[in-house]
């Protein structure tokens, strides 16, 4: 199989070079033929740097690259992202965007009809369900092993990633939820950021949002706080319920029978360690004697959050020879509407109740 080819708008953003190491790694699945880069001087340390030509706008890259192209990623700010993703869709050009796909449910909305009105092939990159561990949970919640889920907590990402997960944990598409939302600041020493630690210890504000989804038969508990992401001192968590059993961070609980209850821990498995000579990579999860998540690109050192963009990049591709959707733009504006009740809701200091939107009208008929 030749590898996929695409090209990114918004080629000098954070999140942009996740693609262009993931390429690098792994040559035979991916190619990157040319990314947008609005400054001139940093768009030449990109090509220096990767090896691929820069262009000033959309149109120059297209001009060179459109009859080569299997998708756009689309990584730019939420106020742009919408009108570029109606650009493309216009051309017939395959995109798989950054989330959200737009900043506000207007937008969401635009984004949407013009995407039915093309038939428009966009998807979008939400990779924390493609994340080892959080693969590994998602198939133990969905295996039958814990019964019905009733209950997810999930204290791993921010805004819409938070939502993403909850939906995927607890089985839920677009039903609507009563919401209560607060805020709460409090002391905590600086940590870590994208350019690494910092050089003198200094106290900060830390803000936590927790808020909860009452979706009548299931419950969604979403908690908190940006340092998370790099934090040393502030852990994530995962709490999953079902009736016969639950998943509690790494520890799986549940009854085989009454009288026989059944425990493990997702175990990780990595090549390279304590004088393995396969190399240093991830292999997967295993929980309970099996396979609970298996590393699709096993051989190149990625991180976990560039194996679950890698993951989304190989759904975009097989999306475009099967049809098969892995998160479509419904379910990123769902998602972020939720998100959006959860800042409404701690704002106003009372519950509110979501409403069916458009895409989640669509997906019901």
């Amino acid at each position: 199989m030749s590898p996929t080819k695409f090209a990114l708008v918004g080629g000098s953003s954070w999140r942009a070079e996740f693609f262009y190491r993931i390429a690098q790694a792994l040559p035979e699945r991916f190619t990157v033929l040319g990314a947008t880069v609005r400054d001139e001087s940093k768009g030449e340390a990109i090509q220096s740097q990767w090896g691929f030509p820069t262009y000033r706008t959309l149109e120059q890259l297209l001009e060179e690259h459109k009859p080569d192209l299997d998708f756009v990623v689309v990584s730019v700010p939420w106020a742009l992202c919408a009108e570029y993703i109606k650009q493309l869709a216009r051309l017939g050009i395959p995109v798989l965007s950054e989330t959200p796909p737009a900043p506000d449910v207007a937008g969401l909305n635009e984004v949407w009809k013009i995407i039915k009105e093309t038939k428009a092939k966009v998807q979008v990159a939400e990779q924390y369900q493609f994340q080892p561990l959080h693969a590994a949970r998602i198939q133990v919640a969905n295996s039958g092993d814990l019964g019905k889920i009733s209950q997810a907590q999930v204290s791993v990402c921010h805004g819409y990633h938070g939502i993403s997960l909850m939906r995927k944990l607890l089985n839920i598409h677009y039903e609507n939820a009563t919401i209560t939302a607060h805020t709460f600041t409090s002391p905590v020493v600086a940590g870590p950021d994208r350019s690494g630690p910092p050089k003198t210890e200094s106290i900060t504000s830390s803000t936590q949002t927790i808020a909860i989804l009452d979706f009548g038969d299931r419950l969604g508990v979403f908690d908190f706080v940006g340092d998370q992401y790099f934090s040393y001192i502030r852990s994530n968590r995962v709490l999953v319920r079902g009736e016969r059993g639950e998943i509690n961070n790494d520890n799986v609980n549940y009854l085989e029978s009454p009288d026989t209850p059944i425990s493990y821990r997702l175990e990780r498995l990595d090549a390279g360690l304590n004088g393995n000579l396969e190399g240093y990579y991830h292999k997967g999860i295993m929980g309970g004697g099996k396979w609970m998540y298996k590393n699709q690109f096993v051989g190149a050192r990625l991180s976990d959050d560039e194996i679950a963009v890698a993951a989304c990049m190989d759904a975009m591709r097989n999306y475009l020879a099967t049809g098969v959707e892995f998160y479509s733009v419904a379910e990123a504006a769902q998602d972020h509407y939720l998100n959006m009740m959860i800042e409404q809701a701690a704002g106003s200091g009372e519950k509110v109740k979501t409403s069916s939107q458009i895409w989640s009208t669509d997906f019901k008929e």
